[in-house]
């Protein structure tokens, strides 16, 4: 059973750089496509960042490139997602995903929230200004 399951978000300053963790089990980690989204007040999920974890291209929406980085630590089967220079429309519930990918070409192109198998449950991440 494939399970993902995101840290603690919370409150923070705008400015502020906190970190969000995804840990993963019951999937072949080291061949999978996984990144994480983020839902606003709107009803669709926005990727915000992703990466094939067999490695190569990692990819960032552009309103997040240059503040936030998208890693993964394969000793400890997770996804980080470090977000620095927080600001108040960073406010939103952030996701895990992940999906068997066919390689790194086609992870990188896996951009909208049905892209995605696997889910997380979630984590809201509040920026006051």
């Amino acid at each position: 059973q494939v399970q993902l399951v995101e840290s603690v978000g919370g409150s923070v300053q705008a400015g502020g750089s906190p970190r969000l963790t995804c840990s993963v089990s019951g999937l072949s980690y080291s061949a999978y496509c996984m990144g994480w989204f983020r839902q606003g007040p709107g009803p669709e999920r926005d990727r915000v960042a992703s990466l094939y974890t067999g490695g190569g291209r990692i990819s960032y929406a552009d309103s997040v490139k240059g503040r936030f980085t998208i890693s993964q630590d394969n000793a400890k089967r997770t996804l980080n997602l470090q977000m620095n220079n927080l600001k108040p429309e960073d406010t939103a519930i952030y996701y895990c995903a992940a999906h068997p990918s066919v390689g790194d070409a086609a992870c990188s192109l896996r951009r909208r929230e049905a892209d995605f198998r696997y889910w997380g449950q979630g984590t809201q991440v509040t920026v006051s200004s």
